[in-house]
């Protein structure tokens, strides 16, 4: 092809398998072709660099383009990724974490669930300094400079160059103000240092978050020298425009950047392709996108489809919450990738016994050219399918007429299945959809799918991923908290809105091209302020050179990562390898916190002896996913409270310490405490505990309870994080923790305790934080004023603090306690952790050791949310599945016949209020409401994985299953009960609708007691 009139842009792909190339000659967009001059694949080579010199090489060649009209080069690699996948330790560094964080964060310290391979690699010395912000905005404490200058001499007494700085709460501060002092000091007093700030790693959530920084800071060194590579390969294709990097959401980051934040380039290889696949098929310009069909793209490559969605912006959805890399829980932007056993090298199988075809997941692969039929293979493909119907002549194409005709039919059923599976998984609301097909493997769509309005293959389709980095874009964005009381919300929207877009220009986008592309509005729990999380994206093209924007990186690309930046010296090219896919795992990679993989769970037995439960890691395990289930929406994650109570069991002090008793074995006169957390969901998992609090707030509800000793302590809610509080606890003060709690699940106010509904006090009740703040309320009028007291200390004191009741007597314990709660959840994790592991039925594994009823099982297609009196108020709306959705799903959750296809509702407020069958043309018509079950009754949403989905983890498009079990009869049996706990207690004008009758959950004491040791 002959050059257009240019300017031009490269885009490069670099892939586990090819690289891909493509020239596009920006004057021409608004052609048929998009542009898109020339494309070129090769194999991906070990050291990566050549394979990009000759794809961009070739691409020139065939364009016959004057070198310097290339405007730009932009690359996306899998290549850092890997390194962390494979845990090679020739490419990886040891990192020193440095946490700004005042008193608190010290109940779980940095590399807590790191693999023990990444672990043993990454792991260097971690420093708690002062510093940090509350959610608000307030100083924990101010920065110390004579603690970070003490810090920077006892790294280099380590030997380590590589540093993580993270500090409470700093995403929110888009200046990282804490973060860059901190970096600021160190470099001065040791300018060799690498230091990286995780406020530009990722948002909220500091151990996620400051997993991914350390994983960061660990590659630095391999990231400096790939980019210098790069630039490298740059110079001897005489090209001397800038070279960007495309990341994770498809925007671009100039290459000296790319070398210090190298993670952020993870998953640029999908991105890549769905957004060329949309700009390929002109979806940026409305000529084919309708406004009542949502996008999705298809790269089917030889072995695996990649889907993904688009939204309204053109860039791919991100993946919600965490992502997990190398076995490390992260949290960064990544897009989210449903990848299916389908590519055109996929082996199509025929069962003649059963008369039934199966297609893939198995493949040939890149063996396709010699093991397919029409290459003259013995192995029949998709690609063979294609070729049997008349689709497409490859090969040769005469040798696919010996398939019998009924085979063909069947395989592109299975084929057809199979795509509008994974179209229905990632769809994001119930619009037609419009599909856009990209990648080699692209033929093996034959036939019309379900709720797919228009099927679009693009011109270039083979190459969507490398025109994709050519058309990247940059973005700005601001993360901030406003405070929207007594303030003008549209006023302070377009100030943030302002931000970003300058963010946005600052970073060379055309200022002229910039859009908001996503507004999000989180407001925060507990606050009556309206504090409101705002976080604001800009998009735009990169400006053109004589624009006036500025451009995003104006040094020749041989300058770049020459020395990286804070002194790195300069080093050659190694040898890479690029054979490891990035969902590769091995036993190496496998979490530490996770025990069980390693146990042999039939023949496991609890350590029980002489009436005393004493607990191992796996029990923990297992305890922490069935509070989780028992958290029936709410109870906060169990996840961080395991976390801390592995770090509490693994202290040498610890052995035998942390145990469980029956209730039946306390005396009338004995006293038990509790202390649990209070709280935002929105902080726990940042500003983590410092560790004394529950403790402090314990100590002072005994002391002004006018009592002199305790011999237990309970769980005042056995559902989510807060089931698991005690045992902490109960290996500071060497006492056991009571088989049972104060409600049976998870409730969102202390008032919902059963003693309490009961008559016994509540006061006077001790709150305490981790900087030593202690309230007690004395007394009150009701407990209810109680909640609403300490509430408003509990806004004060930055949204987290520990709360301890006055303390109960044995006698009281045995009277309103909820029995064998931390026995049930026991017992439901380990048929969890059993079921999944052996494919079985998940939820007959549940009801096999607590009773329960399957409520329905669907997918959610509506979640609504509002933050109402401090609480997270909402409504979730699941509808069935269909019936290839239930006959071939992954995971065995059982299913649920569902009255006239009917869809069902759960209302919540932080836990799931009621269930009712609803019409699914109009399922907030309150009158056509068919209630299933209410409160007190519990009601849990679980994942395929049979893990529970808490309320502020719905979202649309997950398969789930309802479930719910029986409330003990101290919610149900006398009104007091049901007035507190029940419909009524939460507003609703509904009678209480029962599930059944109460079985009381075994005893692991019980039945595994050994006697005395």
């Amino acid at each position: 092809m002959t050059q257009g009139s240019g300017p031009y842009r490269i885009g490069v792909d670099v892939g586990g398998t090819n690289t891909d190339a493509a020239i596009i000659d920006i004057a021409a967009t608004d052609s048929a072709s998009r542009g898109v001059c020339a494309s070129s694949k090769t194999p991906t080579t070990t050291d990566v660099t050549s394979g990009i010199h000759a794809v961009i090489e070739d691409v020139l060649s065939k364009t016959a383009v004057n070198r310097q009209d290339v405007l730009s080069v932009a690359i996306g690699t899998t290549h850092f990724v890997n390194a962390v996948v494979e845990a090679d330790a020739r490419r990886l560094s040891k990192v020193a974490v440095v946490r700004l964080c005042g008193p608190f964060t010290r109940l779980v310290p940095p590399f807590s669930d790191f693999p023990p391979a990444l672990k043993q690699i990454m792991g260097g010395p971690v420093f708690y300094l002062d510093g940090g912000l509350e959610i608000d905005g307030r100083e924990i404490t101010p920065l110390n400079p004579d603690q970070v200058k003490q810090t920077v001499k006892s790294i280099q007494a380590a030997g380590i160059k590589m540093v993580a700085v993270v500090g409470v709460f700093s995403p929110l501060d888009h200046q990282g103000i804490h973060e860059e002092t901190c970096k600021q000091l160190m470099l001065e007093q040791d300018p060799s240092l690498s230091v990286v700030c995780s406020h530009q790693i990722g948002g909220v959530g500091l151990l996620e978050r400051e997993n991914a920084t350390i994983l960061n800071a660990s590659i630095l060194t391999l990231a400096r020298r790939t980019v210098r590579a790069f630039c490298q390969a740059m110079t001897k294709l005489q090209l001397s425009c800038p070279l960007f990097l495309t990341q994770n959401d498809g925007t671009l980051t100039d290459a000296a950047t790319a070398a210090e934040l190298p993670i952020k380039t993870f998953a640029s290889g999908p991105t890549n392709s769905m957004t060329g696949a949309a700009y390929l098929a002109s979806l940026d310009r409305g000529t084919n996108a309708k406004s009542n069909t949502q996008v999705l793209v298809i790269d089917v490559g030889g072995t695996t489809s990649d889907v993904c969605a688009l939204l309204p912006s053109g860039f791919p959805r991100q993946a919600p919450n965490f992502v997990e890399v190398g076995g490390v829980r992260t949290a960064f932007s990544m897009p989210e990738v449903l990848s299916v056993g389908l590519g055109g090298g996929s082996r199509v199988v025929y069962d003649a016994e059963l008369d039934r075809v199966r297609v893939g997941p198995d493949s040939v692969g890149h063996y396709l050219t010699s093991q397919a039929l029409v290459f003259g293979g013995d192995v029949m493909t998709t690609t063979d399918i294609v070729v049997a119907s008349g689709k497409a002549k490859i090969g040769d194409y005469a040798k696919a007429q010996s398939i019998p005709s009924d085979v063909v039919s069947k395989a592109r059923l299975q084929i057809k299945k199979i795509l509008e599976r994974a179209v229905e998984d990632m769809k994001v609301s119930d619009l037609p959809v419009t599909l856009l097909l990209v990648g080699g493997g692209s033929i093996v769509q034959m036939d019309q799918l379900e709720g797919v309005a228009e099927c679009i293959i693009p011109p270039h389709h083979d190459s969507a991923n490398a025109v994709g980095a050519a058309i990247a874009k940059v973005a700005g964005e601001v993360d901030i908290i406003e405070i929207l009381a007594d303030r003008d919300e549209k006023t302070v929207l377009e100030l943030a809105k302002k931000q970003a877009i300058e963010a946005a220009v600052a970073r060379g986008a055309d200022r002229a091209d910039v859009k908001i592309v996503e507004i999000d509005k989180i407001p925060l729990q507990y606050v009556t302020n309206k504090a409101t999380r705002l976080v604001i994206k800009a998009v735009g093209r990169l400006a053109l050179p004589d624009a006036t924007a500025p451009t995003v990186n104006s040094t020749q690309p041989n300058e770049v990562a020459v020395n990286g930046t804070n002194g790195v010296a300069d080093q050659d090219a190694e040898d890479f390898s690029n054979g490891v896919s990035q969902k590769a795992t091995s036993d190496a990679l496998e979490s530490s916190v996770k025990f069980s993989i390693y146990m042999d769970l039939d023949a496991y037995k609890p350590d029980v002896r002489n009436g005393v439960w004493y607990l191992s890691p796996v029990d923990l395990e297992f305890i922490a996913t069935g509070t989780g289930v028992l958290g029936t929406g709410g109870g906060g994650p169990s996840r961080l409270q395991y976390l801390q109570c592995l770090e509490a069991l693994q202290n040498p002090d610890a052995k035998d310490k942390m145990r469980v008793m029956s209730s039946k074995s306390m005396k009338d006169s004995d006293i038990c405490v509790f202390g649990s957390w209070y709280g935002a969901p929105s902080v726990s998992g940042e500003r983590m505990p410092a560790g004394p609090e529950i403790m402090d707030a314990i100590e002072y509800s005994v002391k002004y309870s006018g009592h002199d000793h305790f011999e237990a302590v309970i769980a005042d809610e056995i559902g989510g994080g807060n089931g698991m509080s005690t045992f902490p606890t109960s290996v500071h003060y060497d006492i056991p923790v009571i088989d049972g709690d104060l409600m049976g699940r998870a409730y969102p106010t202390l008032e919902h305790g059963t003693p309490y509904v009961y008559g016994e006090p509540i006061t006077p009740c001790a709150i305490a934080d981790g900087k030593g703040n202690v309230s007690v309320v004395l007394k009150a009028e009701s407990n209810k004023r109680v909640e609403t007291m300490i509430r408003a200390q509990c806004v004060d004191l930055g949204l987290k603090m520990a709360v301890a009741c006055t303390p109960l007597t044995g006698e009281a314990i045995k009277r309103y306690a909820i029995p064998n709660t931390v026995s049930q959840s026991w017992y439901i994790g380990r048929a969890v952790h059993k079921a999944r592991r052996s494919k079985t039925n998940l939820i007959k594994a549940i009801f096999d050791t607590s009773p329960g009823r399957l409520l329905y099982s669907g997918k959610i297609i509506d979640v609504k949310r509002d933050v109402s009196r401090g609480y997270t108020m909402g409504q979730c709306t699941i509808a069935p599945l269909n019936s290839d959705e239930r006959d071939l799903g992954t995971t065995d959750t059982g299913t649920q016949s569902t009255p006239d296809e009917r869809c069902i509702i759960i209302p919540f407020q932080n836990e799931y209020l009621y269930a009712a069958y609803a019409d699914a043309a109009e399922p907030d018509d309150a009158s056509r409401h068919e209630i299933i079950c209410t409160v007190p009754d519990l009601i849990s949403i679980l994942g395929q994985d049979g893990e529970a989905i808490g309320s502020q983890e719905l979202r649309y498009g997950l398969r789930v299953s309802v479930i719910g079990m029986s409330a003990h009869p101290l919610w149900t049996g006398d009104a007091r009960g049901l007035k507190v706990g029940g419909p009524e207690g939460f507003g609703l004008d509904m009678k209480w609708k029962s599930l059944g009758p109460y079985q009381e959950p075994r005893s692991v004491i019980e039945e595994f007691d050994r006697g005395a040791a």
